[in-house]
């Protein structure tokens, strides 16, 4: 059951992502969601958040690779 579930998953990220692609509009993505939140687009005007928002985002992404490298060992 959870694997056709994160199939089903998979298959409306791509379908979602292939939407916002195809339309090239701005901020339709999830790279372009992700940029605003946490404060890593271009055009950003930092704020008091944006270095939180940053590290945020910097250990997420480092602690979801440790735990994908290391067959959840971390």
């Amino acid at each position: 059951m959870f694997t056709a579930a994160w199939v089903a998953w998979i298959a409306a990220f791509v379908v979602i992502e292939g939407v916002a692609l195809y339309r090239r509009e701005p901020g339709d993505t999830l790279s372009e969601h992700v940029w605003a939140w946490f404060h890593t687009a271009k055009d950003t005007v930092p704020d008091g958040t944006t270095r939180l928002r940053r590290a945020v985002l910097a250990c997420g992404m480092a602690w979801l690779s440790i735990h994908f490298l290391t067959g959840g060992t971390f």
